[in-house]
């Protein structure tokens, strides 16, 4: 599967994370979905991902050999924060959020989230460490954000209204989970900073046109939360990627001063890559490129004419990392997805 004998170097990805302009161009995947992995590597194997130990080791032997067969420097894993949070699932569960009003939020049991997360994830996390191969880290840890945390538990139509209608609970929801957050970054860093080599989460902020929030309300009260995090990991001597989706250039110097070492997703209809490269190059790297959308649609002469032109437009302007600008659902054609990863590595000389 792989074009040349590839020897992964996790450090390609910390520098261009650290904003460092890297010879070797890394790649960069946020998620890519475990259905492209099993076509690509010719075995199921998602299934062993709820079994024992012994599964487990199977699933991540698989999981890690395609990203470095696939000529990745890291393994992109996390684990999302939502599965200890009781009655989560307003965002991505379309359900009624479990906090509605202050006596849902006083009632509510914050104090065991950290130790329900460990309990639930940490054999997935000791299975990583134990099937990673030479040369390699992840890139990842504690997945969701706290925009994304905030909505799953209310749900964004009701977070609305709750803005107006109770500002203080609005207000104190969003630090009661970055004040849980933190705590659970920093036992993870504590007990798998060993495996990482850049630490991120996903909070989507924006869509097409503007930000889901104000941009008051995401400068007040979500980047003071970030910067919690970003603390702990920046005390664990590692950089920090945020990633975001959506029109977020109102926000992005409030993001900046939270300390994010780089940012990742990218969408054409808001902006080429090379936007996002040209105004924010000089204080942070910039991970993805091409639009998964155009990932999907266009030819392999295409895809090169597409990707030469970022690539070359983002030389000269800091770290960047190259990959989809969002992600590789089991939607996109396989023959597409290596068209991609066959065009970059050809471009950084394999």
């Amino acid at each position: 599967m792989a074009m040349t004998q590839f020897e992964p170097n996790y450090e390609n990805l910390v520098k261009a994370a650290r904003n460092i302009e890297v010879k070797r161009i890394p790649l960069y995947e946020h998620y890519v979905s475990p259905k492209v992995m099993e076509t690509l590597r010719g075995t199921n194997f998602e299934d062993c991902y709820h079994g024992d130990d012994r599964d487990l080791d199977n699933y991540f032997h698989h999981y890690c050999g395609f990203y470095r067969d696939m000529g990745y420097d890291t393994v992109s894993y996390e684990e999302v924060v939502s599965v200890a949070l009781p009655g989560a699932g307003a965002l991505g569960g379309h359900i009624k959020g479990v906090i509605q009003n202050r006596a849902d939020f006083e009632k509510y049991p914050w104090d065991q989230v950290c130790d329900t997360y460990f309990a639930k994830v940490s054999r997935y996390f000791e299975a990583l460490r134990r099937q990673m191969p030479a040369g390699m880290k992840a890139i990842g840890g504690v997945g969701y954000g706290i925009f994304e945390c905030v909505q799953d538990l209310v749900g964004y139509e009701d977070l609305c209204y709750m803005r107006v209608d109770d500002p203080e609970l609005y207000h104190d929801l969003f630090f009661k989970v970055g004040e849980t957050n933190r705590a659970v970054w920093k036992r993870f860093l504590q007990e798998f900073g060993d495996i990482y080599c850049v630490c991120r989460f996903g909070d989507d902020l924006g869509f097409k046109s503007t930000t889901l929030l104000p941009p008051e309300d995401i400068r007040d009260l979500v980047a003071p939360q970030y910067r919690g995090i970003i603390e702990e990991v920046h005390r664990a001597g590692k950089p920090f990627l945020l990633h975001s989706c959506g029109h977020i250039f109102n926000v992005m110097e409030d993001l900046i001063a939270t300390g994010i070492d780089a940012k990742h997703s990218n969408e054409d209809q808001i902006a080429p890559f090379y936007e996002w490269v040209e105004r924010y190059g000089d204080r942070i790297g910039n991970f993805g490129g091409i639009d998964t959308d155009a990932v999907c649609r266009l030819s392999e002469p295409e895809l090169n004419e597409y990707i030469t032109n970022v690539v070359s437009r983002s030389v000269g302007h800091g770290g960047f990392a190259f990959g989809s600008g969002n992600s590789i659902p089991d939607y996109v054609p396989i023959e597409n997805f290596l068209a991609m990863n066959r065009i970059i590595r050809t471009l950084r000389g394999e």
